[in-house]
């Protein structure tokens, strides 16, 4: 075969192209800080760390869901808190209002304030987080969840619970619904309820009322407490039936199935005394109903006993109410620490996939500048070579 000097300018040629290519790699490497920019550099590196890189953006996609539920648990928190304090001083008000010193104009001015706590709490219940969306709405977070209404307020939302994905497999609710949070308030004690007859006339009164172990058990039924004359008492079931009768003294506490209810006063004959099982209540309506109660007013005994027993099953039902929001508030604080826990392993999890990135990927300073050097002195002893080769020839010789 013969070497014509064409074929050796061809094979100098692509060697110096070669070279070339191999020195803007390098080039290319240094500059973008890079041990390979292309797949095809490094196909099995290029493959991990596209997997570490998805695995990546995922764990920053479930921080940044965690970031967002932790935000409305938070402002969820402390919207929840003030309802309390604003309960609180309405508790304080009842407490202030059941006593029989107080004048019309005292009972008209503690209405107002409860009036004012009353739209507080509803302003409160529709607290929007910062990006517009209602706390208590449910799903229907566009939606205002509470209007304010005769009865208290009217609850516009749905029963839904929005539930945000923090890790592979692990999701939290992001809130809670209105409904949940402030209609299902169980009334009384949480297990019944004891309440006057509006046709009462005489000056008894509720007090305690408590499940009583000695009394037996609780079945759940409806029951009146009637005085068939002063000092004396009997409670019939729902089906009328004769359940126990006795005599009743100022302060005594009355007892059966269960149940044990306390009086103070003198009921007339013919009052009554209802007890029936708990049933849920807004927080809403408890408030509107201790306003009514004191608007009422009046200045005879009678009406002061009426006065009295709606302060004091308002009080009963505000502690339900109280009772019910920290029980949402301890749920609201162990989702926080759930995701506060999340965070922290997504983070750690986070720094080994960029260390697992970066031992892939990230150059070799010091290995790439000698590769650097090394190219750069091939290249010039190549071109040197191909000069001088290109310049021989017999014709010089002869």
């Amino acid at each position: 075969m013969r070497v014509t000097q064409a074929l050796n300018q061809f094979q100098f040629l692509a060697q110096i192209h070669t070279l070339e290519a191999n020195l803007s790699q390098t080039q290319n490497q240094i500059s973008s800080n890079q041990a390979f920019t292309t797949a095809s550099q490094n196909p099995t590196a290029a493959g991990s760390v596209n997997n570490y890189n998805q695995a990546l953006a995922q764990s920053q996609q479930y921080v940044t869901n965690s970031n967002s539920a932790q935000t409305r648990l938070s402002t969820e928190d402390s919207t929840l808190s003030q309802i309390q304090l604003q309960l609180q001083s309405l508790r304080d008000l009842a407490l202030q209002a059941n006593t029989s010193t107080l004048s019309a104009q005292d009972r008209s001015a503690i209405a107002t304030q409860a009036a004012q706590i009353q739209a507080s709490i509803v302003g409160l219940a529709n607290t929007q987080d910062g990006n517009g969306e209602y706390l208590f709405g449910g799903f229907s977070s566009q939606t205002q969840p509470f209007t304010q209404s005769a009865g208290g307020a009217t609850y516009n939302g749905d029963q839904g619970q929005r539930q945000v994905q923090i890790a592979a497999g692990q999701s939290v609710a992001d809130g809670d619904n209105g409904d949940t949070v402030f209609n299902q308030i169980l009334t009384g004690n949480g297990t019944f309820a004891a309440a006057p007859a509006a046709t009462n006339t005489g000056t008894g009164v509720l007090g305690a009322t408590t499940l009583s172990a000695a009394a037996g058990t609780y079945d759940g039924g409806t029951y009146s407490i009637n005085f068939t004359a002063p000092g004396t008492y009997e409670v019939r079931d729902s089906a009328n039936a004769l359940v126990t009768s006795g005599s009743y003294t100022d302060g005594d506490s009355i007892s059966f199935r269960g149940v044990q209810v306390t009086l103070t006063g003198q009921p007339a004959a013919g009052d009554s005394f209802g007890v029936s099982p708990s049933t849920n209540q807004s927080i809403f309506a408890t408030v509107q109903n201790l306003v009514a109660a004191l608007q009422v007013g009046g200045s005879t005994s009678q009406a002061t006993a009426q006065l009295n027993n709606a302060m004091a099953a308002g009080i009963d039902n505000i502690d339900q109410s109280l009772d019910n929001l920290s029980t949402v508030r301890a749920s609201v604080g162990a989702r926080l620490n759930t995701i506060t826990a999340q965070q922290s392993v997504a983070g750690s999890q986070q720094i080994q996939l960029q260390t697992s990135i970066s031992s892939l990927q990230s150059l070799d300073y010091a290995s790439a500048l000698t590769t650097l050097t090394q190219q750069n002195t091939t290249l010039s002893a190549a071109l040197q070579a191909y000069t001088i080769t290109q310049g021989l020839s017999l014709f010089k010789y002869l």
